[in-house]
């Protein structure tokens, strides 16, 4: 554990790292509070296409995360079957230490520092 006084600068650092990350979530909140509204329930698939690269960018950041949203939203048109399409937990090339990812979600959706396990 750290001490007191690095605990705050830990912190920072934290939210530096996961600033991009966030600012994507962000976007993308925004997208589904003003932009999903207007075109209604037209996704073949659950989650949503927005849902989805939500979830993507919250768990694999905001590179890995934007290509896979962009690989949902190309198999996603109208002569797709659909289905149930969860983001991958694991992806070959991105594989966290654990298994899982070792950050928490906020309530409004944020991502923060390191899970206390």
């Amino acid at each position: 554990m750290l001490p007191r006084r690095e605990a705050p600068l830990a912190r920072l650092g934290w939210a530096i790292l996961l600033l991009p990350r966030n600012l994507g979530v962000l976007l993308l909140i925004v997208y589904r509070a003003v932009v999903s509204p207007l075109y209604g329930d037209v996704c073949r698939y659950y989650p949503s296409c927005s849902a989805y690269a939500l979830q993507a960018v919250q768990l694999h950041g905001l590179v890995l995360g934007s290509v896979l949203a962009a690989r949902r939203l190309l198999r996603c048109h109208p002569w797709a079957a659909g289905g149930i399409d969860d983001v991958p937990t694991s992806i070959p090339l991105h594989r966290p230490a654990s298994g899982r990812t070792r950050f928490a979600v906020t309530r409004a959706g944020f991502v923060v520092g390191p899970r206390k396990d």
